[in-house]
């Protein structure tokens, strides 16, 4: 490393400065796209970002196609999980495809009491 004169001084200062002024423009942006993608969206909130009509929205939210939380009565969107669903071309999300999985049983019990013992037998 150089050793700096006194004379260099100034300068070296104003470039530190300079440097440090572009990492905290870095960093509040940075930090901007974070909150941004935490944000919480309603209803019609949704269905803006995703292009869809809020019928639509409410359809692929009672087929569990999209994530959602909802506290209460109303239903909430996390701008992130919105924006993996768009990326991942609209597949199922894991709690569908799990509640799914865990109907099979149910299901094949209706199936073998309703054709066992009938007709006949």
């Amino acid at each position: 490393m150089n050793k700096i004169t006194f004379e260099e001084l100034p300068e070296m200062v104003g470039r530190l400065f300079a440097k440090l002024e572009k990492i905290e423009a870095l960093l509040k942006q940075h930090k901007a796209d974070d909150q941004d993608e935490d944000e919480m969206l309603t209803v019609d909130q949704a269905a803006t970002f995703l292009n869809l009509a809020v019928p639509t929205i409410y359809s692929k939210v009672s087929r569990r196609e999209i994530p959602v939380s909802k506290p209460g009565k109303r239903l909430y969107f996390s701008k992130s999980e919105l924006n993996e669903y768009k990326k991942s071309g609209h597949h199922q999300t894991i709690s569908r495809m799990l509640d799914d999985y865990q109907a099979i049983p149910k299901v094949l019990k209706r199936r073998s009491k309703r054709f066992s013992g009938g007709y006949g037998r």
